[in-house]
């Protein structure tokens, strides 16, 4: 319990320097949004409008700046992100409501089956090496210094070279209304299947690396020795006994690796126009939209944070060493 208290303290002191940090940042950045949202309607905002549109946003000159992080602090509360410039005036919560189910989905399913598939692979790799298997760690290293939006890059362009309808752009065919029913849930699966593979493929090989790494380790110990003896199947040595313990440095890498896959989702959002976080992060910088960029780099900051407190959990479940010193 100590342990766990500790890595939520820590992980509730992480999230308010991010929010600070959130707030501050576009204060620093040289321009008046107001006057480029205005400039952008010319004729179409009332000019008696312009200090509503600075309360309204928060930049009310006329307050100090602790004034406005406390009000900051009081919004975020109530889980208000401000106004969106360039969508105006829809509420940034509401974009981001919209935008996060697509990246979610794409970013947890490349997570889980990335993580899941590198280790199995590697506990087969290091479990049988010298065998066929060992040729997997060179082809998917080499596969894995390739980014992943190059490598999106690369595909799309071949797709249309060879003339396939497989859909290559967009998370849905065009004409379609999001709604749970069959028609749209295919289509948006079929959209999902490259950018998924271009994430997988990219990140798996580390899986591979550092479990066949930890089961090459883990097969000379003698407890691995003394089941054997005790004539248990090979099979269940693997899996019961090397693979499992060999398991927690992946479960901390887990963590870490979250953030890497996150970031690479928005890359690879952006190569295929797929309505995740990332589009709407590319559309937020195009158009200087300071209140959508703060909503993007506070959801995948949480995100990331609370991943990470996931992971700790899983750890302290799987490591009897941990809850002992907790």
């Amino acid at each position: 319990m100590k342990y766990f208290l500790q890595r939520l303290a820590f992980y509730l002191f992480t999230a308010w320097a991010a929010i600070t940090i959130n707030f501050f940042i576009p204060r620093l950045i040289p321009g008046d949004p107001v006057m480029a949202l205005i400039n952008k309607n010319r004729g179409q905002i009332d000019s008696h409008a312009i200090a509503s549109l600075y309360i309204l946003f928060g930049l009310n000159k006329h307050q100090s700046l602790w004034s406005q992080y406390t009000a900051y602090l009081a919004k975020l509360a109530h889980g208000d992100l401000g106004i969106s410039f360039s969508n105006f005036p829809t509420p940034v919560s509401t974009i981001l409501v919209n935008a996060l189910p697509w990246t979610i989905c794409l970013a947890g399913a490349a997570t889980i089956i990335s993580f899941a598939l590198g280790t199995f692979l590697g506990v087969l790799s290091g479990w049988l090496r010298g065998s066929r298997l060992d040729f997997l760690l060179p082809v998917t290293t080499f596969i894995s210094s390739i980014p992943a939006f190059w490598l999106g890059l690369l595909t799309v362009a071949t797709v249309i070279a060879v003339g396939s309808t497989f859909p290559v752009s967009g998370g849905y065919d065009p004409g379609l209304i999001p709604h749970a029913d069959t028609t749209f849930i295919g289509s948006a699966i079929e959209h999902s299947w490259l950018p998924l593979a271009m994430l997988v493929v990219t990140t798996m090989s580390g899986w591979i690396l550092s479990m066949r790494n930890m089961m090459v380790t883990v097969g000379s110990e003698d407890y691995i020795t003394v089941a054997h003896a005790k004539g248990l199947s090979d099979r269940r040595v693997m899996f019961n006994y090397a693979a499992r313990n060999a398991l927690l440095p992946n479960v901390s890498g887990f963590s870490l690796a979250i953030g890497q896959i996150l970031g690479s989702t928005v890359l690879v959002e952006i190569v295929f126009n797929y309505p995740g976080v990332g589009y709407m992060m590319l559309q937020a910088v195009g158009s200087t939209d300071y209140p959508l960029m703060q909503g993007v780099f506070l959801c995948i900051t949480l995100a990331v944070l609370l991943a990470n407190l996931l992971a700790d959990i899983a750890y302290l479940i799987l490591d009897p060493r941990t809850r002992k010193e907790g």
